[in-house]
């Protein structure tokens, strides 16, 4: 099974395909800023679940983060379950800079 992954950014989402279909498998959604891009919401049609269209997903989104120089806020608990899996995404992960304290 073939996963193909695009960024349809008028919709704030990334799209996977199976095999060249037309029908959307599942996306991740997004907002991104000049700094950052927050994933906040992934979901995978039923019967594409457990067949690696969220990894798909992750990994192709996180690649373009890297390549954008983009840092990432995993709002969503895909993405952060995922990176925390995957330690070498986990350089990408947003930090705050502030030092304000109550």
């Amino acid at each position: 099974m073939a996963v193909e992954v695009s960024d349809a950014p008028e919709a704030k989402r990334y799209e996977a395909r199976v095999d060249g279909e037309s029908e959307v498998a599942g996306i991740a959604g997004y907002i991104r800023t000049a700094e950052l891009v927050a994933f906040v919401h992934t979901e995978v049609a039923p019967e594409y679940e457990g067949r690696g269209v969220g990894s798909a997903l992750a990994r192709t989104a996180l690649d373009e983060a890297r390549s954008a120089n983009l840092r990432v806020l995993a709002t969503c608990p895909f993405f952060a379950g995922w990176i925390a899996r995957h330690p070498e995404y986990q350089d990408l992960l947003y930090q705050s800079r502030s030092r304000v304290s109550d």
